[in-house]
C-alpha cells in the first residue's frame, strides 16, 4: 500500500483499511517506534518478520524488517513468511 510513512501504514491497519503492514526493506528505529507502540497498545501485533520482538534503543538503530498486523492474522502471516524462507 502506497500511503506514505510507517505511521500512516500502521494506522491503516488499526483503522481496518488493511490487515497488515509488512516491511522487508529496513528502516531506522525512529520510523517505526511510535507506530509499533500504538499498534501494541491497540491490541495489535508488531514484531520482526521472524516473530521476534522489535528492539529499540540499540547501538545500531537500523531495523531490517517488521510486521505490524491485526493480532488474528499474525500467526498466518508469520507462518507463511517462515515457509517462504525455508
Amino acid at each position: 500500500m502506497s500511503i506514505g510513512s510507517a505511521g500512516a501504514k500502521a494506522m491503516a491497519v488499526i483503522d481496518g483499511y488493511v490487515d497488515a503492514y509488512l516491511h522487508a526493506g529496513g528502516q531506522w528505529e525512529w520510523d517505526s517506534a511510535a507506530p509499533a507502540g500504538v499498534m501494541l497498545a491497540a491490541g495489535m501485533h508488531a514484531s520482526r518478520l521472524d516473530g521476534s520482538p522489535l528492539r529499540y534503543n540499540q547501538l545500531d538503530p537500523y531495523l531490517p524488517d517488521l510486521l505490524m498486523c491485526r493480532a488474528e492474522v499474525a500467526p498466518i502471516l508469520l507462518g507463511a513468511i517462515a515457509d517462504a524462507w525455508r
